[in-house]
C-alpha cells in the first residue's frame, strides 16, 4: 500500500481541496450510498475526483459517539479510520463507477494505521478528516462482479497522520447467493433471530472498562470456560454495529470485538507490572477475512501471538508482520502486538494483526476522565 503525500504538505492538500476543487463538509452524503440506515452514521461529506482514479474524500468525525467515544486522553477512536474508509469506497464505488446499488460487497482485507495519534485529539468542533484516494481495480469482471481496492493517505484538521486501504468484491444476487452456499451459508443462518438465540446462550460479557467501553451493550468480549479463552458477544439488536438487517456478522463487528480484546491484554499485561494505570492506544490494524462469520454459530477469539516492547522487556522480540502488505508492525518501548483470529466452527474467519501504543496514566486518571464523559 502507497502512502500518499503531497509536496505542500496535508494542511496545503486540504485548503486546496476546498478551494481549487470545492470538497465540502457541509452536510453529509445520502445514507444509502454508504449502506448505512440511520442518517447520524454517516462520517463522509464530500468527494472530488482528481483524475485518472485519484480523488479526495471529505468526511467529519463527530466530537463524541455513543461506540466510537474519545479514549482517556481525548482522542478520536482510530475504529473511525476504518468505518471512513469502508465509507469512501462505498460511495466511489456508486457515484463514480456506477457499480450498482443492488449489489453486495464482500470484504477481503482491511488495514490501517495511525502515524500520529495527538492528530486526532479532538477539539472544540468536529474533525474535518481528508483521504487522499487511489482506486485499484483488483480481479475485476462487471457487471456481475466488481473487483476493487481503495487505497488512501489520511489528513485530520489538516495534519496527515496515516494510511489505509480496503479491499473488497461487489457482486450482484445470483453471484452472492452462489458464494454464501459455498461459505456454508443459509437462510436460517441469516436471520437476526438466530443470532439472537446465540446471543441469549451467551454468557455475560465483561464489565465495559475492561475492554476500553462505557456502556455494558458495548461491552462484546466473554470469558471462554478455561483461563485465555474468550468468545465475541454478537447482538443484532446492537443499533450502530448491525445498522441494518444482514445475513452474516459484519466486519466491523468483528474488528469491535478483536480491538476490545487487544484492550483486554495490553492493559492487563503492563497493569499486573506497574503501579502506574496504563492507556492502550490502537495504532495499526491489519485483517485478512478468510470467510463469511455466520449469525447462528458461536465466534471465538484466539490469541495466535503476543509480543511486548516495553523499555523494561527481557524477552526476545517476536516479528509481526501484516499477512497482506508484509508492513513490520510499529515496535519500540511500550508498544505491543497482537495477533487475532476470529474463529467459527474451527476454521478462522478473520486474522488480525494489530499495533499498540501503552501509555502510562495517573492512578485513577482514566476512570475521573470517563466520569467526566458521563
Amino acid at each position: 500500500m502507497q502512502n500518499f503525500r503531497g509536496s505542500a504538505g496535508a494542511a496545503g492538500r486540504d485548503a486546496a481541496a476546498r478551494q481549487e476543487h470545492g470538497l465540502t463538509f457541509q452536510r453529509t452524503i445520502p445514507r444509502h450510498m454508504v449502506h448505512r440506515a440511520a442518517v447520524a452514521e454517516v462520517f463522509v461529506t464530500d468527494a472530488v475526483s482528481l483524475g485518472e482514479d485519484r480523488f479526495l474524500v471529505g468526511a467529519q468525525w463527530p466530537r463524541d459517539h455513543a461506540l466510537y467515544h474519545p479514549d482517556a486522553e481525548g482522542r478520536s477512536d482510530p475504529l473511525l479510520v476504518a468505518e471512513t474508509i469502508r465509507q469512501a469506497l462505498v460511495y466511489l464505488a456508486h457515484w463514480y463507477y456506477r457499480v450498482p446499488l443492488t449489489h453486495h460487497f464482500v470484504g477481503r482485507d482491511i488495514d490501517f494505521e495511525v502515524t500520529d495519534i495527538d492528530a486526532l485529539r479532538i477539539g472544540p468542533q468536529p474533525l474535518p478528516v481528508v483521504l487522499d484516494a487511489r482506486w485499484v481495480w483488483v480481479d475485476n469482471r462487471p457487471p456481475q462482479r466488481y473487483g476493487m481496492r481503495l487505497e488512501v493517505g489520511l489528513s485530520v484538521g489538516g495534519r496527515e497522520c496515516g494510511r489505509g486501504s480496503l479491499q473488497v468484491i461487489a457482486v450482484d444476487d445470483r453471484r452472492y447467493e452462489l458464494l454464501r452456499r459455498r461459505a456454508g451459508g443459509s437462510p436460517a443462518a441469516g436471520t437476526p433471530a438466530s443470532a439472537g438465540e446465540v446471543a441469549r446462550q451467551t454468557r455475560g460479557s465483561l464489565d465495559p472498562s475492561l475492554v476500553g467501553r462505557l456502556r455494558s451493550k458495548d461491552s462484546f468480549i466473554v470469558p471462554g470456560a478455561s483461563p485465555g479463552q474468550w468468545q465475541l458477544r454478537v447482538d443484532p439488536d446492537h443499533a450502530i454495529l448491525f445498522d441494518h438487517p444482514t445475513d452474516h456478522v459484519p466486519l466491523m463487528v468483528i474488528l469491535e470485538g478483536i480491538r476490545q480484546l487487544g484492550h483486554l491484554l495490553v492493559s492487563g499485561h503492563r497493569g499486573e507490572s506497574g503501579g502506574l494505570r496504563v492507556l492502550p492506544v490502537l495504532t495499526s490494524v491489519a485483517t485478512d477475512c478468510q470467510a463469511f462469520a455466520e449469525l447462528d454459530e458461536p465466534i471465538h477469539l484466539v490469541v495466535r501471538n503476543e509480543g511486548r516492547t516495553p523499555a523494561t522487556a527481557n524477552a526476545p522480540r517476536v516479528p509481526a508482520q501484516s499477512r497482506r502488505t508484509g508492513r513490520s508492525l510499529p515496535e519500540g518501548p511500550g508498544r505491543r502486538r497482537l495477533r487475532i483470529e476470529a474463529v467459527q466452527g474451527g476454521r478462522p474467519v478473520a486474522v488480525t494483526d494489530s499495533g499498540w501504543i501503552v501509555r502510562d496514566l495517573e492512578p485513577a486518571g482514566q476512570d475521573e476522565a470517563l466520569a467526566d464523559r458521563g
